[in-house]
């Protein structure tokens, strides 16, 4: 059985900066839940951010919280072991949320702070796919539906 890494949140974990989770309710990505298909991880809490944190942006190649805190080093560190999670259970793809300044694979925000979204990915998304994973959004369990029986 092919398996999916997803992002903690989707998955139904509060793991988000305000401390809440935003679950993935689509029927096939519970179903997939259900399998035992789905392996959650948070890269900014296993890189080492509490819950609740203040909320971050990619601003200039780093990551910074509204009061401007550097924190791309812990950003890094989850979705560097994110990639190796990926690798060692041989994932098929992702399914992370999207605009999220880790998890985004199609939009996140500018770095202003003004809820503008722009094309973009976030660093544990950028990093899947450097090593050669394909990323998908919340927003397209379609197209990873028919990936995944394309894989199997």
């Amino acid at each position: 059985m092919k398996k999916i890494l997803v992002s903690g949140c989707l998955y139904g974990w509060n793991v988000r900066y305000d401390g809440r989770d935003i679950p993935c309710l689509d029927k096939r990505f519970l179903k997939w839940k259900e399998e035992g298909r789905l392996i959650p991880f948070c890269p900014e809490v296993f890189g080492g951010l509490e819950t609740p944190r203040p909320d971050s942006q990619r601003v200039d190649g780093k990551i910074l919280t509204r009061t401007g805190l550097d924190v791309t080093e812990e950003f890094l560190k989850g979705a560097v072991e994110m990639a190796r999670l990926a690798k060692e259970n041989e994932i098929a793809f992702a399914i992370m949320k999207e605009n999220s300044p880790s998890c985004g694979s199609n939009f996140i925000y500018d770095g202003s702070f003004t809820d503008i979204k722009i094309p973009g990915e976030g660093l544990a998304a950028e990093i899947l796919r450097k090593e050669g994973f394909i990323v998908f959004s919340e927003n397209q369990i379609d197209e990873a539906e028919k990936m995944l029986e394309e894989m199997e």
